[in-house]
């Protein structure tokens, strides 16, 4: 029976995956990822040696119709990012509207992702919260950051090591400098670490401590 799943893999700890994940990624025909050599590394490790395929925001455009003609044919495939749930932040969102209107079934497992543990850990309220991704780079970015400066509800966002201390910059021209914010790093790993504090304490921190790893920042909402 076709069918796509939505497979999370682990966001850094490679322990951090379900029974049932690895077991749908030995059962599936195919495994789409994101990148093969990254996804490589943790098939060897979990001794899953289904064929793999890439599917990345460069050329999931060009390769979609072929995956959908697969899936009608009676193919179950399983969909990878290199960490995490597909979709959040990663490919997926393309894939699961063709399947939608194919009517093909789809079904996301439960699993890893890196908002979630930083949201929860931040001290910050949890019941209400926005989620924004990756900050543009360019357009809309100000204009973004305006609208922050009045929302009320925690906002958690992605952010890479090279353009953190700048991104805490603009935040304290936006939205002020003593709004709190809490910044997760290389969640589940080794050197795991999360900074609270306002804007301004951890622009200082980040400015004499040189940030490393991937970065999830949860910011507190206006009071």
């Amino acid at each position: 029976m076709s069918k796509l799943y939505l497979v999370p893999t682990p966001i850094g700890n490679l322990e951090d995956i379900t029974l049932r994940a690895i077991r749908i990624l030995e059962e599936s025909d195919l495994i789409l990822a994101e990148d093969t050599r990254t996804s490589g590394k943790l098939l060897k490790h979990l001794k899953v040696g289904t064929h793999m395929q890439s599917f990345h925001m460069h050329n999931e455009h060009k390769v979609l119709d072929k995956i959908i003609e697969k899936l009608k044919m009676g193919s179950q495939i399983a969909l990878i990012s290199d960490a995490g749930t597909p979709g959040i932040s990663d490919p997926g969102f393309l894939l699961v509207r063709a399947c939608v209107k194919e009517g093909i079934e789809t079904e996301c497992l439960p699993g890893a992702t890196a908002l979630i543990p930083a949201l929860v850990q931040s001290g910050f309220p949890t019941d209400r919260f926005i989620f924004e991704g990756f900050l543009p780079p360019k357009k809309g970015r100000q204009t973004r950051l305006k609208l922050w400066a009045e929302e009320t509800k925690t906002i958690v966002f992605y952010e890479s090591p090279h353009k953190i201390v700048k991104t805490l910059c603009q935040l304290q021209e936006f939205v002020g400098g003593e709004r709190r914010i809490s910044i997760s790093r290389e969640l589940s790993k080794k050197f795991e670490e999360t900074q609270r504090g306002t804007i301004n304490e951890l622009i200082d921190h980040f400015e004499n401590k040189p940030p490393k790893g991937e970065f999830v920042v949860v910011l507190e909402g206006k009071s």
